[in-house]
């Protein structure tokens, strides 16, 4: 018996029924593990009916994660693990992946769970299955990252990274270079801190010369796993943004441009907002022109219309000279309020009624209807209704006001929340209110006679 079993088994009770048991060294009992790998290496077969337990197993084990019931849950794993021995070989091919997926989760979570246990249990479950051996050793890595295990992370991608089992190795190139990205990360990571120790010598000093040296060797290291992974078509931002920084740090701008760019248009790339966020926001570091910023958020506020760039955006749009732009800065503001999550933002709004009135006076009523018309049946009650008008006030007077002008220039001076607004006696805000009544009386879109 190896040293690990030793270890971890415990004498068995009446209630164990002959069933071997694998404990940890903090005293969690797993009543499967070791059993089902020799049942696997001496290929046991069981008279059981696999599908009919295993199936039952495993909905119990998903009602006890659900309940977080992880000692329930482990129990039940000492069927469930029957169906390495499965018949069918699709299932039985599965079933290494569903059990470390289970497992882990069980280990992760358990009250007596430990590093130890669970870098054992990840250790034995990388040789069943070959397939699964990369999968779990990121798994297992990030684990250890999670724990503050800077050093064992590295050494456990560095061991999967030089993987190889016959002609299989080439049907995993994607997570070989995932592997090798991940590497890179806490390269960079390493790299990160000599960056902030380079930031407090002198430029004189010999140590300086030595840091940077050092620097210089971990970014080359660093910039081959990261490289290879940013070229296949995927959501890779750490990856991404790790690369340009120490792209930009030695002065390469036209190379983090091109990332940047490749990351956001390429069409084979899955449609990311931070990719567009990461080139607008390495734009504004170089001082790019208006137009250019305004090309990128244009097409962030296809995809998130809620982003809080947004009102940046709005901003960019007002400064501009043309009137498509000023007409798309109504629009964007409008967007930016139908989202539940921005009704509290008085920036919005205190832009939106600016937006409103400047609108108006420049002759341009059917741009305020043309957003107004697809809102007015559900913007009154979301926006304005009288709960929102005392809770409104109560909470924020200032973002009170600013709701209460676009109330009544949208509603008009009847409306309820704007009623309830401006008959509010507050000795600081009087002078607003005053003037908020006075501006919808001029720009009200509500025809009074009506």
């Amino acid at each position: 018996m190896s040293d690990f079993s030793e270890e971890l088994l415990r004498p068995m009770t009446g209630d164990d029924l002959g069933e071997t048991r694998v404990l940890s060294g903090t005293g969690m009992c797993f009543p499967w593990l070791q059993k089902q790998i020799q049942s696997v290496v001496t290929g046991g077969k069981k008279e059981k009916d696999f599908a009919q337990t295993t199936g039952a197993c495993l909905s119990f084990i998903q009602e006890a994660l659900l309940k977080h019931q992880w000692q329930q849950a482990a129990e039940y794993m000492h069927s469930y693990v029957q169906i390495l021995e499965d018949s069918d070989s699709f299932k039985r091919q599965a079933a290494p992946e569903i059990i470390w997926k289970l497992g882990s989760e069980i280990l992760y979570y358990h009250p007596k769970s430990s590093v130890e246990t669970f870098n054992t249990f990840a250790d034995r479950m990388k040789n069943i299955g070959v397939m699964n051996y990369l999968k779990i050793s990121l798994q297992h890595a990030l684990y250890l990252l999670h724990h503050g295990m800077f050093d064992d992370a590295n050494r456990n991608l560095s061991q999967a990274e030089t993987w190889r089992y016959g002609e299989k190795s080439s049907s995993q190139e994607v997570l070989i270079n995932l592997i090798q990205a991940y590497k890179g990360l806490l390269q960079y990571y390493t790299w990160s801190k000599k960056k902030m120790e380079l930031s407090q010598l002198d430029e004189d000093d010999y140590a300086y010369n030595t840091a940077s040296q050092s620097m210089l060797n971990h970014s080359w290291k660093t910039s081959i796993n990261l490289c290879a992974l940013i070229q296949i078509p995927g959501v890779w931002d750490p990856f991404v943004k790790s690369y340009v920084d120490m792209l930009e740090f030695y002065g390469d701008r036209d190379g983090a441009r091109e990332v940047l760019t490749n990351y956001a248009y390429d069409e084979k790339f899955p449609s990311n907002p931070n990719a567009h966020i990461y080139l607008y926001n390495f734009l504004k570091r170089e001082k790019a022109p208006r137009e250019k910023l305004i090309s990128v958020l244009k097409i962030l506020y296809q995809i998130v219309p809620s982003h809080k760039l947004m009102l940046e955006f709005h901003r960019l749009l007002r400064k501009s000279e043309k009137e498509e732009h000023h007409k798309l800065g109504l629009e964007v503001l409008f967007g930016v309020l139908d989202f539940a999550g921005c009704t509290k933002n008085i920036t919005a709004w205190k832009y939106l009624a600016n937006h409103l009135r400047q609108t108006l006076m420049g002759n341009h009523l059917d741009w305020l209807q043309e957003e107004w018309n697809s809102r007015k049946n559900w913007w009154p009650g979301f926006h304005f209704s009288y709960f929102w008008a005392k809770s409104d006030w109560k909470e924020d007077k200032a973002l009170a006001c600013e709701k209460a002008l676009v109330a009544g220039i949208l509603l008009g001076k009847g409306y309820r929340y704007f009623r309830y607004i401006s008959k509010q006696d507050h000795q600081v805000l009087k002078k607003k209110i005053k003037r908020m009544k006075k501006l919808v009386k001029k720009c009200s879109i509500v025809n009074p006679g009506l």
